[in-house]
């Protein structure tokens, strides 16, 4: 079974402090994707970078992105982090998408976007509805800049709305998420397998 790669991607409003249940839901997957060989960096905290607002891979100087791009597009596998905030993924998520309509116009001989053959699946959490709306929003978005999207993509939790308690504090692990996510990795490993061996023609 070869190895793989997965970057791991944390869209988390807050830049500082301590890890967030966004972090706790991508450590899930990342304990499980290594069951299947899949090695996962440490996640990427967005608000943390100096990732300028725009649709190019290249904003300018002092821009994060693209450094950020590199270490995307390296891996076989994208695991994008998100919360849920106002019912919807967060604007730190449409930052990242936007950023990546740039693979639109950077296609190679062939037509295929840079994207093209790696597999991305959703780490989701919050504490109000939205997880289902949120996956769409992303899957919808990652598949028109190129992206795969094996079945059963997300692995999603949602607490009491406006309740105090987050999945980074939950005593316990939902026995559901532990079975998504066995499904979600499992996938997402075979499908990554597949695509390097076989890519897109283009």
């Amino acid at each position: 079974m070869a190895a793989l790669i997965a970057t791991a991607i944390n869209c988390s409003l807050s830049a500082k402090g301590r890890s967030s249940s966004t972090d706790a839901m991508i450590a899930v997957l990342a304990e499980h994707f290594a069951e299947h060989d899949v090695k996962v960096g440490k996640p990427i905290r967005i608000a943390a970078r100096n990732v300028k607002w725009g649709v190019s891979s290249n904003e300018g100087p002092d821009d994060d992105w693209p450094a950020i791009r590199e270490a995307i597009l390296a891996a076989d596998i994208l695991i994008f982090g998100t919360p849920i905030w106002m019912g919807q993924i967060s604007s730190v998520a449409k930052l990242v998408l936007e950023r990546m309509d740039a693979f639109l116009s950077e296609t190679d001989e062939a037509g295929r976007m840079p994207s093209s053959s790696k597999v991305a699946v959703a780490a989701i959490v919050g504490n109000e509805d939205g997880a289902h709306w949120a996956s769409s929003q992303l899957f919808q978005s990652l598949n028109d800049t190129g992206w795969t999207i094996p079945a059963v993509a997300a692995c999603y939790w949602v607490g009491e709305a406006m309740g105090d308690v987050d999945f980074r504090d939950l005593p316990h692990r939902p026995r559901k998420v532990t079975e998504t996510a066995k499904m979600v990795t499992a996938n997402a490993a075979h499908l990554a397998r597949l695509l390097k061996a076989s890519p897109y023609p283009g």
